[in-house]
């Protein structure tokens, strides 16, 4: 990532990561605290995993290994990173997630269950992390303790923690509208996103007026907000 990052004449970056990628984002801004601006972290990991995780991944990585892409291997892909509700639409044969599957080269795949599985833990170096972080976790994902962990070793000061309601780990395939206000307002805080300033006639079906002031709550929205404050001036 240093490399890429060099090669584009970037300054500080705002990253962005799912899972494993969320981690190796994580490792990124601990080692280089200069060239990361912002984490929006999604279902991230943290620790080494756990015994249970460690045989789930091995049994996938044999299945793989011996049989390829296979249906069992899909079903348990799916189980793991998606909610329940989506993995009961994910049975009908010919859906976009099984799809996206069958396009994965197993050998990539085995390659990165691999990886996740010799993982090392980085929770000691959390607190030094500089940058604000963002945090979204389903709370049906496996990792959901995990991004808890992460968040209780975070500097409070400088992270949020947003809990999706009825969604898995892939928030952002999920429920990507449940992250629009909290990227709204973290951003915000950077002066990277400002609020249409263009009025709204009060007839219009958009007005303020005439949305119903429950229908704007977090709840309303599947999303349960932890109270961490968020507005920081920083200096980049």
């Amino acid at each position: 990532m240093l490399s890429l990052s060099l090669s584009l004449r970037l300054g500080a970056v705002m990253c962005l990561g799912v899972t494993s990628g969320a981690y190796v984002l994580t490792l990124f801004a601990m080692k280089y605290r200069k060239r990361v601006l912002g984490l929006i972290l999604v279902s991230p990991l943290c620790k080494e995993p756990s015994w249970t995780e460690w045989l789930y991944n091995k049994v996938l990585s044999n299945l793989l290994y011996f049989y390829g892409m296979c249906g069992v291997v899909k079903e348990l892909l799916i189980k793991r990173y998606f909610s329940k509700e989506v993995y009961g639409l994910a049975q009908v044969s010919g859906s976009d997630i099984v799809q996206s599957l069958e396009e994965r080269q197993s050998s990539n795949v085995w390659r990165f269950l691999e990886a996740i599985n010799g993982r090392p833990d980085l929770t000691n170096g959390l607190r030094k992390l500089q940058c604000r972080s963002l945090i979204f976790v389903g709370d049906n994902s496996p990792f959901h303790s995990e991004a808890l962990h992460m968040t209780s070793n975070l500097d409070r000061r400088y992270s949020a923690l947003v809990e999706v309601q009825a969604c898995g780990s892939m928030v952002t395939e999920e429920q990507p509208h449940a992250m629009l206000i909290p990227l709204e307002y973290f951003l915000m805080g950077y002066g990277l996103y400002r609020p249409s300033q263009v009025s709204v006639s009060p007839r219009s079906p958009l007005s303020p007026s005439c949305i119903a002031p429950e229908l704007l709550s977090p709840e309303s929205m599947g999303l349960k907000l932890k109270p961490i404050k968020t507005r920081i001036s920083l200096q980049v």
